[in-house]
């Protein structure tokens, strides 16, 4: 099965080419590929394979993941429109697991590091007449620790927490015809409290001459066109959206804005012209979004909110972290929307921009996450901070993003409590986010040993109700909580006001009969699962102090069964009945 959609759903162009489905492929055991040059045209590979998709996943037509490939080769043909010729031609990949090199018809056109960002090259030069051929060489050491692999396990066979792993190619492959001068990307900055979004757009190419026509629409309203000649290889420009009208605020309804209730969508079409001539043209969108925090509360579009997550590992069973189609990541977030949640915390996975397209068109908040090192030297923490800046600039448009966060529970900074080069690593982290994204919160290491962030994030798996109500209804008690036997703060950091939210909680298994696994607690009896995982909700939500919380999680993953829905995203129980403690219609003595 082809992932055929259009990979770039925040800059789309009319004209593109997806080159997934069948291409060659082979090992490198021995690490000679490139010494005996398998990427020169016509040296044919043994193997073939579903791009995009992992060859340890069975959708990839190998499903090999009990042996050992760190290095391997890809090779496909294609043949370009011939309305192409006159253009200059992109290669995109979505992501590449975890050094690549690529070669378009024996000619080397680049590199890349980093398993979850995107990358592109200008192959025009490399092109000759008639078919083409692109190679790519992938490394992904299984053993090397310093990578950003998330939950990817350093060893062969899946263990607890730590999940299969994926080498290669796992998001679309495609080609993009473009002018040599053109619209290069676009960044929008919506500012709620003006009712203006703020517009910046670089340009490529020989800009001299053009001018630029942004044209705003909300459905079939239009709500801005204008034109502004450039005068740089960047453009900026502030537009008024509300513009004195009411009903353009949500003063009395949801007017422009967006949230998980009310997901409106800002379409915006950019033209570059130069004179009456288009010489390039892109669409894109945003959301008229204000996330903040105030007075130890969560606010969107200046109004309080309850943050009621579910934790989203994104992975598949036949698929592994490639989703096995476009309309995965919109069930996904159907079902969990279904159970009363508003939005999901996306763990140690940078996900594919199709899931954030479908959380933007529902209405479903994403906690934008890194996928982190498993040691902490400086190799690490170059390749975090390198590919963390790349996923921050891909994903600043979407307005479902409503916190990000670089670290997770002291992987990658294990002495973080006592080291000052780790605490500096985490504050670090934090302060390049907000000097990149100025409109979202930032967690700075979640779950414990925070140094900085505006959040107070704390993962807590008490399985008892009676005592998770007890530690949130007392600030100076949560202060206290050592979640996971960690400090809450770093050494020499402490509590200054901003919001709890418990990030991680429940894992509770719902032990079937025929099944493996594991959770943090179990039941085996479908009423008391629900009331057990009712009542843990019902504790947070009684408390005074926390402003929101994550259920771990939405679904099994491979050994970890502690999801609300099977690995093949069947409903273990009523769905209405998980909306309904999402909703507080349960009580926390239920199970005690």
């Amino acid at each position: 099965m082809q992932r055929e959609e259009y990979p770039r759903p925040q800059f789309v162009r009319d004209r593109f080419m997806v080159i997934n489905g069948t291409w060659e492929f082979g090992y490198d055991d021995a690490g000679v590929s490139l010494e005996e040059g398998w990427y020169q045209p016509g040296k044919a590979l043994p193997m073939q394979i579903e791009v995009p998709f992992v060859y340890e996943c069975a959708m990839s037509g190998i499903g090999c993941h009990e042996e050992q490939h760190d290095t391997v080769f890809y090779k496909r043909r294609f043949t370009l429109p011939e309305d192409w010729s006159k253009d200059r031609i992109l290669l995109h990949f979505g992501a590449v697991d975890y050094r690549a090199r690529v070669y378009v018809n024996g000619t080397y056109v680049g590199a890349h590091e980093g398993g979850h960002s995107p990358f592109s090259f200008d192959i025009t030069d490399a092109l000759v007449n008639g078919e083409q051929e692109v190679a790519v060489w992938v490394n992904d050491p299984l053993e090397d620790e310093s990578m950003p692999r998330g939950k990817q396990y350093w060893k062969i066979q899946e263990r607890g927490i730590w999940y299969t792993r994926s080498t290669g190619i796992w998001q679309s492959v495609w080609l993009e015809p473009v002018p040599a001068v053109r619209i290069d990307s676009v960044r929008f900055t919506p500012e709620v409290d003006s009712g203006r979004v703020k517009v910046q757009v670089r340009f490529v190419g020989d800009w001299t001459g053009t001018a630029l026509k942004l044209r705003l629409s909300l459905k079939v309203e239009e709500l801005l066109e204008e034109t502004i000649q450039v005068g740089g290889d960047t453009l900026e420009m502030t537009c008024s959206l509300v513009q004195n009208q009411i009903f353009h605020t949500n003063t009395h309804d949801a007017g422009l804005f967006w949230s998980p209730e009310h997901p409106n969508l800002i379409d915006a079409d950019l033209s570059l012209l130069r004179g009456d001539a288009m010489v390039d043209s892109v669409s894109s969108y945003f959301g008229m979004r204000k996330i903040h925090t105030e007075n130890g509360m969560v606010m969107l579009n200046n109004r309080p909110y309850y943050m009621k997550l579910v934790l989203d590992q994104g992975y598949w069973p036949g698929s592994l972290i490639t989703a096995p189609d476009d309309e995965a990541f919109k069930t996904d977030i159907e079902l969990a929307k279904k159970m009363g949640f508003n939005g999901c915390r996306k763990h140690q996975k940078a996900e594919d921009p199709r899931f954030l397209y479908w959380a933007d068109k529902l209405g479903y908040i994403v906690r934008g996450e890194m996928a982190a090192a498993c040691v902490y030297n400086e190799t690490s923490v170059a390749r975090t901070t390198r590919e963390w800046i790349d996923i921050v600039e891909r994903d600043y448009n979407h307005p479902c993003i409503c916190v990000w966060v670089p670290l997770n529970e002291s992987w990658g900074v294990q002495e973080i409590w006592k080291d000052p080069m780790q605490q500096a690593h985490s504050m670090a982290a934090y302060h390049i986010t907000k000097s990149l994204d100025r409109t979202r919160p930032v967690v700075d290491n979640d779950g414990w040993e925070h140094t900085c962030g505006d959040l107070l994030t704390i993962h807590d798996y008490e399985g008892n109700a009676s005592v998770l109500l007890e530690r949130y209804m007392e600030m100076e008690r949560i202060l206290k909580y050592r979640p996971g036997g960690k400090d809450l703060f770093a050494y020499g950091y402490g509590y200054v006001e901003r919001p709890v939210i418990v990030s991680e909680y429940g894992g509770v298994r719902f032990a079937q009969e025929g099944t493996d696994g594991w959770g943090y607690s179990s039941d085996n009896d479908p009423h008391n699962y629900v009331q057990h995982v009712a009542s843990l909700t019902a504790a947070l939500l009684r408390s005074p102090h926390v402003q929101g919380y994550c259920y771990t999680q939405l679904c099994d993953v491979e050994s970890e069964q502690n999801g609300l829905l099977t690995y093949e995203r069947k409903p273990k129980v009523d769905l209405k009945l998980i909306r309904e403690a999402n909703d507080g219609n349960w009580a926390v003595n239920e199970t005690d």
